[in-house]
């Protein structure tokens, strides 16, 4: 967020770019200092992120917010666990479709490349690759861990639902200073979860995130991800 626009918002002055501040502002950040993060700020996040629409206000949303030693335990069993199972854990709904088809494979092996350069690791380094996801199931060291469940009877539109409201807290943290990584890749640790948290088997594993004040001293703080233009993905219809 430029000066400007945090001026304008502690003087109550409107402004129109605020929000566009925060939407470019905001990055996914793989890399956390182990500065703490007030259990308070974490509750205003939450709170107004309530506000995330939901079809006929369904609100699907449940959330486990892991810090302290909640936060180590959880990772240490995740961690046990993805080191042990790696080779046969699944997630409890599909990331993509099997294959990947075009032109988001394209998109998918450019970002995956990059991160790969990012971190120092080739896509042949299987142990190098293990032991990056491995760093998702710490958080990326983040102090705040949020574990995101839903009620499996309701269908996949409530998922969109559910991606407003990530977005909403994502955007609420960056406003307060915080960076966030959403992490779809937790739904592979729900037998982890379910046992460390109490998650019932009628509860479905969404995603997790970390939550934090970034490292951007790490090379993979600072990618620049292309981003397609609207006259790509959108259709402008006057008659």
């Amino acid at each position: 967020m430029t000066r400007e626009a945090q001026r304008q918002v502690a003087e109550g002055e409107e402004s129109p770019l605020y929000i566009d501040e925060l939407i470019k502002g905001r990055r996914t950040k793989r890399g956390f200092t182990n500065k703490p993060v007030p259990i308070g700020l974490v509750k205003d996040i939450l709170s107004i992120s309530k506000f995330a629409p939901s079809s006929s206000n369904t609100q699907p949303w449940r959330c486990h917010v892991l810090t302290g030693k909640g936060r180590e335990r959880v990772v240490a069993a995740a961690v046990q666990a993805f080191n042990r199972d790696h080779e046969t854990m699944a997630p409890e709904y599909p990331f993509f479709p099997e294959p990947l088809h075009e032109p988001y494979l394209t998109t998918f092996t450019k970002f995956r490349g990059q991160l790969g350069d990012a971190q120092g690791v080739e896509r042949s380094d299987k142990v190098g690759r293990r032991r990056d996801v491995a760093r998702q199931f710490m958080f990326f060291d983040a102090p705040v861990g949020l574990i995101f469940t839903m009620d499996r009877r309701l269908v996949p539109a409530s998922f969109l639902c559910y991606g407003i409201f990530l977005q909403t807290i994502m955007l609420a943290a960056k406003g307060r200073g915080l960076d966030t990584c959403p992490q779809q890749i937790w739904s592979l640790q729900y037998p982890v979860l379910r046992k460390e948290l109490g998650i019932p088997e009628s509860d479905l594993v969404v995603a997790g995130m970390c939550m934090g004040y970034a490292d951007n001293s790490l090379p993979e703080n600072n990618m620049t991800l292309d981003k397609v233009e609207p006259e790509t993905f959108a259709k402008f219809i006057d008659v």
